[in-house]
């Protein structure tokens, strides 16, 4: 049994989670703990503030004592709104509290874009348009092309986790470009593990998706590897040999 841990905010679409345990099929169990989500809004000083060293400390000991083999930070807004090098501080630090390999879902999804082997990739942010630039920044940072950001000005992580299907793909829809090699939506509060198959088919194309990589990078971080059809093309690709 592998056991993955994942510090949550909040309460948006948490129910994410059980349905990725259920659908990796495998001998995978995934605790999740909420932290304190503060002030609900993508803002700056808001995200900076739910991200902060002792919100995430707070979960920390819930899941040292389930056994967890690796935590992850699961909020990316939470996590790049620090920049490159400060969210780089931010997983040290829970490492080093958490005593065990740590990351957040913005590292997350670099580390997924590099997986699929691709470097270009249109943005689909259910964030207004300041912090959608934000996270295409960190991208960037990463050494990543970002071909496009579509941010929807959504002001609360409530009302992300409200979204349906038809929704979801909307946004997806609005981001992708043709010279886009993948579409990542950022929001841990959007509903998506129902979702990626009908995406991934509509697009014709990876989709990558908050929860999604977060699962995926926890899994990564404890050196396992679940092939999961259902969970998208993440899931179901040989890794790329970096060289």
């Amino acid at each position: 049994m592998t056991a993955l841990g994942f510090l949550y905010p909040g309460h948006s679409a948490e129910d994410d989670y059980p349905r990725i345990e259920q659908l990796l099929g495998s001998d995978i169990r995934v605790d999740l703990v909420h932290t304190e989500i503060g002030e609900d809004a993508h803002r700056v000083d808001a995200l900076t503030e739910m991200g902060a060293p002792e919100r995430l400390e707070a979960g920390v000991q819930e899941l040292r004592h389930a056994g967890a083999e690796a935590v992850v930070w699961a909020c990316t807004s939470g996590s790049f709104v620090h920049g490159w090098e400060g969210a780089h501080e931010q997983v040290r630090a829970l490492a080093r509290t958490a005593g065990m390999p740590a990351s957040s879902t913005s590292f997350a999804f670099t580390h997924a874009v590099r997986e699929l082997g691709v470097r270009r990739v249109a943005v689909g942010a259910t964030y207004p348009d300041d912090v959608a630039a934000l996270f295409a920044d960190f991208l960037r940072a990463g050494g990543l092309e970002v071909t496009g950001v579509v941010g929807a000005g959504v002001v609360t992580a409530a009302e992300s986790g409200s979204w349906t299907e038809s929704e979801v793909l909307g946004l997806a829809r609005a981001a992708d470009r043709p010279d886009a090699e993948a579409v990542l939506l950022p929001d841990t509060a959007l509903h998506t593990a129902a979702h990626l198959p009908a995406l991934e088919e509509k697009l014709g194309k990876p989709v990558l998706t908050a929860n999604q990589v977060t699962v995926w990078e926890a899994l990564r971080l404890a050196d396992r590897r679940v092939n999961a059809p259902a969970l998208g093309a993440l899931f179901t690709r040989e890794p790329i040999v970096q060289v």
